[in-house]
């Protein structure tokens, strides 16, 4: 537990020394959401029907754009070796690192989209649905991410391939999120698509920390 608090606070510190990086993916996610009503009519209806639509597609988009950065700086610092090498579970420290993930990337993200969801016109009766499928589907969007930088840690450009990668495996937490989204909208119950994206973080914490620790080492050989 130590090893992991450690971990944890050792990241976060590298996290706010890079601010440049910690805000482009905020800067991308609020910009592309925020010119979308701009450019598209400006019937509130359209705005609420494409609404969830497109926050989720600028979320998804926004949580791309930090991935590459998850293990590429220990690696090149040779830093990723002694983790591998120390006592510690590796599955632990990957686990630590997409925690600081999260929260350096995911929870500003909780803060922003009720923010942005008000230029759609989504009813104030949506956003905490808003808020609880965005807590439910950020940490499996940093599992799904830090699996894709683990397989190309050790390859040069790896932001695009890991693009490539991770994409497919979001389709799921892209459904049922907007779908979750646009039943509150409507007033109708949210049950089902919550339980499912809970489902999908349980598993993704679950074997993910597993997939990612054994890919880091493949790539590090």
């Amino acid at each position: 537990m130590a090893s992991f608090l450690l971990i944890l606070r050792r990241d976060f510190r590298l996290a706010f020394r890079r601010w440049s990086e910690l805000a482009t993916p905020l800067m991308f996610f609020v910009i592309v959401a925020s010119l979308f009503p701009l450019a598209a009519s400006p019937d509130a209806s359209q705005l609420r029907d494409a609404g969830s639509a497109v926050l989720w597609m600028s979320a998804l988009l926004s949580s791309l754009l930090a991935l590459d950065g998850l293990f590429r700086s220990d690696a090149e610092d040779g830093s990723m070796e002694q983790l591998i090498l120390s006592p510690a579970p590796l599955g632990l420290i990957v686990l630590a690192k997409i925690l600081a993930h999260w929260v350096v990337s995911g929870v500003p993200l909780l803060l922003l989209a009720p923010l942005i969801a008000l230029s759609f016109y989504l009813p104030a009766d949506a956003l905490p649905t808003l808020i609880i499928a965005l807590a439910l589907a950020t940490p499996t969007l940093s599992v799904l991410a830090a699996i894709g930088a683990a397989l190309t840690v050790s390859a040069r450009g790896g932001g695009a391939i890991i693009g490539l990668l991770v994409l497919p495996l979001t389709a799921p937490v892209l459904i049922f999120g907007t779908r979750a989204t646009e039943l509150a909208v409507t007033g109708a119950s949210t049950l089902g698509p919550l339980y499912l994206l809970a489902a999908l973080a349980v598993f993704a914490l679950s074997l993910g920390p597993l997939a990612a620790s054994a890919a880091v080492k493949v790539a590090m050989e």
